[in-house]
């Protein structure tokens, strides 16, 4: 264990092995920090936060700090968890949640990226990729495998279903369904091809689900009418996923890419882009 003479530490916080603190960084109270972490310089880790064995917290992070919310009260007990393997750079900013007993939570092996900010309450899962200056606010959950680019706003309660991929500077206030490409424009542009090879799915299996992506967003069909194309006869799990998590949602999804749209109502094929191959 390698703590550094200037870092600040409560006698009730509970290290694991081999962690190492860096210079001025604070672990409050009722703090657990697990085996060979490494937390930086004027890091800190607030009052009721877990962090889990192998993870890195650097430079200005701040760890389950209260949240900014006009229903907090001094001396209610809310939980940050982060998982094992995580990374989280440079002035990261996690908030636990106002509610007793609530739970703001980052999954296994996820990574975010310098200035990212996670609101209470908000629910990331595990393998999820945050670049940097992205915005999560309170309440939202992002599923396995994300990946978010950079300088993105999402809006409170919405959701980023499995190896989604969101375009750079893209506001979110609607969710984006599993396996989908949100492109910058901010609407559904596909699948997420490259991230679903990268993950292994087989491509009987890619292939069914840019079929469902396009008989969704982009065949002029309702809801209902597409979930019914998209699930008769079907029984893959990833399309079973992409269809619960849309009858689910409860701010609706964002909108397909009206270029493509406008293409397929001509009858042609439109050129697949270059993010999504």
């Amino acid at each position: 264990m390698a703590i550094h003479p200037t870092a600040v530490i409560d006698p009730s916080a509970r290290l694991g092995r081999d962690v190492e603190i860096g210079p001025y960084a604070v672990i409050e109270g009722d703090t657990e920090i697990g085996d060979n972490c490494f937390i930086d310089s004027f890091a800190k880790i607030a009052r009721y936060t877990s962090v889990g064995a192998d993870s890195r917290i650097y430079m200005g992070a701040y760890i389950g700090a209260e949240p900014q919310d006009h229903r907090f009260k001094p001396g209610i007990e809310s939980r940050t968890i982060i998982g094992s393997g995580c990374t989280l750079r440079e002035y990261v900013t996690i908030h636990r949640s106002p509610f007793e007993r609530g739970i703001t939570e980052v999954g296994d092996g996820t990574l975010l990226m310098a200035f990212v900010h996670v609101g209470h309450d908000a629910r990331i899962g595990r393998f999820v990729t945050v670049a940097n200056q992205t915005g999560i606010s309170g309440h939202v959950v992002i599923e396995d495998q994300a990946v978010l680019s950079a300088c993105i706003l999402i809006h409170q309660f919405c959701r980023i279903g499995r190896l989604a991929m969101i375009g750079a500077r893209a506001i979110l206030n609607r969710d984006v369904p599993p396996f989908a490409l949100l492109a910058e424009n901010e609407c559904i542009h596909g699948a997420n091809i490259i991230g679903l090879r990268r993950a292994g799915i087989p491509e009987a299996n890619r292939t069914a689900i840019r079929e469902a992506i396009r008989t969704y967003f982009f065949r002029g069909l309702n809801g209902i009418n597409a979930l019914k194309e998209i699930e008769s006869g079907n029984p893959l799990p990833e399309i079973r996923h992409f269809a619960d998590f849309i009858r689910q949602s409860t701010r609706g999804m964002m909108p397909g890419d009206p270029k493509i749209i406008a293409t397929l109502s001509r009858g042609a094929v439109p050129d697949a882009p270059a993010a999504s191959e």
